[in-house]
């Protein structure tokens, strides 16, 4: 799950992590009062989307004056913002954050994430802050350095001094950098992160050492013990057809073909995409209904995925282990039948229950169409949808 980065800057907060004060606006009114309350001569205007390069997009203005906050609140708000992380459509602005100004002296980068090679969290830095990691990575990767976390006993003091010196932090603001990345190791564990971010990491003209922006994600599977964090979600940010698959407790994902794919486990989900994709289809979505679907779970996907207006043809590929296919046969009987499909639909079954399954589809006497195997399914699909 993705927050905005106001949110996290809050979260940091409460940990003793240094970052410039700011409020949340949602109308020009609210942006004016925010830079009135923070005072001072300058402040930023920062649209508030779930995508990275917001700056380079136009979603970063500096504002020297309450008529500028006015303007620039009034350019952002409603907005599309298109970054290299949005794609083409772009992502709408709904909120801003108005922070005071900063005083920069050098920029830097600092982050966390989970190396899955050695199963540890791993602290990564780089004196080449405020540009994409990923660049700095391609052209000079003998300016990122790492520090490996024994997940025993944590971040210790000595590793975030290591990489303080090697990120050339200055001499007189070792200490407050150790301290700012302590306190960030200890959010990306209490919150159950798999990413922590600061780009830029700032240090300032008065001595400050703090983080200009903040990029927290959480694993989705943990947001049951963070009941503040889920507080957090945007819904707003997300596909209308994700947010209502995570209710029923379905893994969707929308992609750009035309083809409707419904399977049970990842793995076979991706592998049916692939096929789809070698017999020249294009796939709508990922769509992973589980290992214990009930006929209500099945009816719901089949109507997350029809409501994609680019949706020309579905292509079933259940193999049933702890999923019966009779289970599935049923739920895709009911939900035919109450959605009044009309698109072509392909249905391959195979395991525990399949004659029952088969049975039931058979019986139906719905224009459903079986496959004896994935590819035989795959190429029925993609030559209905043609």
């Amino acid at each position: 799950m993705n927050i905005h980065e106001y949110q996290g800057k809050e979260i940091l907060r409460s940990y003793g992590v240094s970052v410039p004060n700011g409020r949340v606006a949602f109308t020009v009114e609210e942006a004016v009062e925010a830079a009135k309350e923070l005072g001072g001569s300058v402040c930023v205007v920062k649209a508030q989307i779930h995508a990275g390069g917001r700056g380079k997009a136009g979603g970063v203005k500096v504002a020297k004056s309450l008529e500028e906050v006015r303007t620039y609140a009034s350019e952002l708000l409603g907005k599309v913002l298109v970054t290299h992380q949005t794609g083409p459509e772009g992502k709408e602005v709904k909120r801003l954050l108005i922070e005071e100004g900063c005083d920069i002296k050098k920029e830097y980068y600092i982050g966390l994430v989970v190396d899955r090679a050695t199963s540890r969290v791993v602290l990564m830095g780089s004196e080449e802050g405020g540009t994409e990691i990923e660049e700095v990575a391609a052209k000079t990767p003998e300016k990122i350095f790492k520090e490996y976390i024994d997940p025993a006993v944590g971040l210790q003091a000595f590793q975030a001094r290591r990489m303080a010196f090697n990120i050339n932090i200055p001499k007189e603001l070792v200490n407050q950098a150790v301290k700012f990345m302590m306190g960030l190791y200890q959010v990306f564990v209490d919150k159950d992160c798999s990413i922590a971010e600061i780009n830029p990491l700032v240090v300032t003209g008065d001595g400050k050492v703090m983080a200009l922006d903040a990029k927290l994600n959480f694993d989705s599977n943990a947001l049951y013990r963070h009941k503040d964090v889920l507080e957090y979600r945007d819904l707003d940010e997300e596909d209308p057809k994700e947010v209502e698959a995570s209710k029923y407790d379905l893994n969707y994902i929308a992609l750009d073909g035309n083809i409707g794919c419904m399977v049970n486990g990842a793995g076979l989900a991706m592998a049916t995409m692939d096929i789809i994709k070698y017999y020249g289809g294009e796939p709508a979505n990922f769509l992973d209904v589980g290992g214990g679907a009930t006929t209500e779970k099945v009816t719901e996907a089949f109507k997350i995925i029809l409501s994609d207006p680019k949706v020309k043809g579905i292509f079933v590929n259940i193999f049933g282990g702890i999923m019966k296919c009779d289970v599935i046969a049923t739920g895709i009987v009911e939900a035919t039948k109450q959605v009044g499909l009309e698109l072509p639909l392909v249905v391959r079954l195979e395991g525990t229950n399949v004659e029952l399954g088969k049975k039931i589809l058979e019986e139906s006497e719905l224009n459903i169409v079986a496959a004896e195997s994935m590819a035989d399914g795959a190429q029925k699909i993609v030559e209905l949808v043609r």
